[in-house]
């Protein structure tokens, strides 16, 4: 499914688009000279991506936090936790996809190294379960991926660099999809800007910048001075998820806005020489009236609560009590549920997809039929999805007899579950066994040598028994229930060996 944000207008007028399944593929390098737009162009495209896919946003400057009003992020102050504390905090927002907003005001420069380096890790490092599609937007990523040493220690810098690399060069199995901005490409570490397929360029003036720029987008150098031409807002763009050719663009305006924006002239106050001496030069207070001003240090807050308050209003559609108490509306969610697990599962690689990818793209499809807080989390959908695949639908898995076949399934690891529920249909209904190919697509496996090991170890535990007819045809009789399947369809399997 495509889901094509718009950014900004071209300079022809027309509407500039970015194509967000493609970006998630790709990753996006922003670069402009301070004043150039980078942060609106940020906001934008968190603002219009926030309702399709996770977020999280590392902003040195606290410009993002406003975002959490409006958009439900939720903005963790990285001065008041610790190294560990939010290395977990990003293993936690990743498995309940809560979007976030990791706040590094007020830290200096190896604080905010170490404190990002920490929170990328927990995101990172997080289980293959919890591999959903997540934009990491990092801001001023020349701080944080610098291209040679600076003040900070050895160690905070690789923490640093490492943490980046990862997001930039291997995040993108994990589904992390990295979107760097930064003032001063030639202050960016190489290796991360090189991994990023997608360009926005914004005005710059310095020779070096402007050359490496041109480089990125494939321009000729006598082409870079434009770059110095730029006003505020406007970029160039180029990539799969925005241009196959360089586009100008205009960012268009966003829905909120930083917490601090550029100072403005004003006039000098009109104080007198000798009041201002009297305000500046006043002697200082006593340090214990000091020690009384300054207000007590809060405990640090538990971010698990934080994430868990975060997850969706009940008010964006009926309350979770009020489905459960009305039998109609239990069973019509079930049945728009039903119809959009079949949806997914018509399309033949939907077999062959993670289990992260495969529960992201169910949670679009309901939020587009309306009933987003009313979809189930992943455990659920792991249920729902291995009785999908065996032709099961809701209202059937609740029958009492079905329920004792599902029992008997729990004996086995998860992802054979639904082999065995898939084999005990057809035994039930009579049908023909299912091929190799079909078992091996259910299991998502190319391979029929796999689907063949997966029946053995089935008989292992005595769940099922394979038998061949006199023709040859595979019959499989679930032990206990006595069901068996009608032989299987002869002929060539649908799949290949992969």
């Amino acid at each position: 499914m495509t889901v094509a944000i718009e950014m900004g207008l071209t300079a022809a007028g027309g509407a500039a688009t970015l194509d967000l399944e493609e970006l998630l593929a790709t990753r996006l390098l922003v670069q402009g000279n301070s004043g150039s737009g980078k942060s609106h162009l940020l906001r934008r495209l968190i603002e219009q991506s926030a309702p399709w896919v996770q977020q999280a946003v590392i902003d040195p400057e606290g410009d993002f936090v406003t975002l959490a009003e409006r958009f439900g992020h939720l903005v963790i102050d990285a001065e008041a936790h610790t190294e560990q504390g939010l290395q977990l905090a990003g293993e936690r927002a990743r498995a309940h996809r809560v979007s976030t907003v990791l706040n590094l005001e007020g830290l200096d420069a190896e604080g905010q190294m170490r404190r990002a380096a920490a929170f990328l890790g927990g995101l990172f490092e997080t289980g293959r379960d919890h591999w959903y599609p997540m934009l990491v937007v990092v801001d001023e990523a020349q701080l944080f991926a610098p291209a040679v040493a600076g003040e900070v220690s050895d160690e905070a810098r690789k923490l640093s660099l490492g943490a980046m690399t990862n997001l930039m060069c291997r995040g993108r199995k994990r589904g992390l999809a990295g979107v760097i901005a930064t003032q001063r490409l030639a202050k960016l570490a190489k290796n991360v800007a090189a991994e990023a397929s997608n360009f926005l360029m914004g005005r710059t003036f310095l020779d070096i910048d402007m050359a490496r720029a041109a480089d990125l987008l494939g321009m000729e150098r006598r082409q870079a001075e434009a770059f110095r031409d730029l006003e505020r807002g406007h970029f160039i763009a180029l990539g799969p998820a925005l241009s196959r050719r360089p586009l100008a663009l205009r960012i268009s305006p966003t829905e909120t806005e930083a917490r601090s924006s550029s100072p403005r002239l004003m006039p000098m106050p009109g104080a007198g020489l000798d009041d201002a001496r009297a305000v500046i030069l006043a002697a200082p207070p006593p340090e214990a009236a000091r020690i009384a001003r300054r207000a007590p240090t809060p405990p640090p807050p538990d971010l698990l609560s934080q994430l868990m308050a975060t997850k969706p209003a009940a008010s964006e559609l009926l309350t979770e009590s009020a489905i459960e108490t009305s039998p109609a509306l239990l069973a019509e969610r079930r049945a728009r549920l039903d119809a959009i697990l079949r949806t997914m599962l018509a399309d033949p690689e939907a077999g062959f997809r993670a289990i992260g990818v495969l529960y992201q793209d169910f949670l679009v499809r309901c939020r587009i039929e309306g009933i987003g807080a009313a979809a189930p989390d992943l455990p659920v959908f792991r249920r729902m999805l291995t009785h999908a695949r065996a032709g099961v639908g809701a209202d059937e898995a609740e029958d009492a007899s079905w329920q004792d076949v599902t029992a008997r399934a729990s004996v086995l690891p998860e992802d054979m579950q639904g082999i065995f529920l898939m084999l005990a249909r057809a035994a039930r209904d009579r049908l023909p066994c299912p091929s190799d190919g079909a078992l091996a697509r259910a299991y998502g496996t190319r391979s029929l040598g796999r689907a063949r090991r997966l029946l053995a170890y089935m008989e292992e535990q005595n769940l099922i028994v394979c038998q061949l007819d006199g023709l040859g045809r595979r019959i499989v009789t679930l032990v206990e229930l006595a069901w068996a399947t009608a032989p299987a369809h002869p002929g060539v399997d649908e799949l290949a060996l992969g």
